[in-house]
């Protein structure tokens, strides 16, 4: 993704697809969310994502405000390898912090 700057994935969910991505944008400051051609993508800033596969930083956090004054909290976090006996391929997450000495 730091390379392209977009990811989907579709989960199938009440035998329907939903489709969620991520796609980097560069002059914005904060992430922002969006209900867009029946996929929820999430918009972040490029120059985080860029060096974010090669550094220590676990994710990026905010909050977007609703039309109607609530807010939705927004969370991007990298995917680590589970520490339990998961059989699930792992073999894209990054090392769990736990396990580095």
């Amino acid at each position: 993704m730091a390379s392209t700057g977009s990811i989907q994935s579709t989960t199938e969910l009440a035998e329907k697809n939903f489709i969620y991505g991520v796609n980097s944008k560069t002059n914005i400051e904060m992430m922002s969310i969006a209900f867009e051609a029946n996929r929820i993508v999430l918009t972040v800033p490029y120059n985080f994502l860029a060096d974010w596969p090669f550094n220590d930083t676990i994710g990026l956090y905010g909050e977007q405000l609703n039309n109607n004054g609530s807010a939705t909290i927004l969370t991007l976090e990298k995917d680590f390898v589970c520490l339990d006996e998961t059989v699930e391929d792992q073999s894209d997450a990054y090392e769990n912090p736990r396990t580095i000495n």
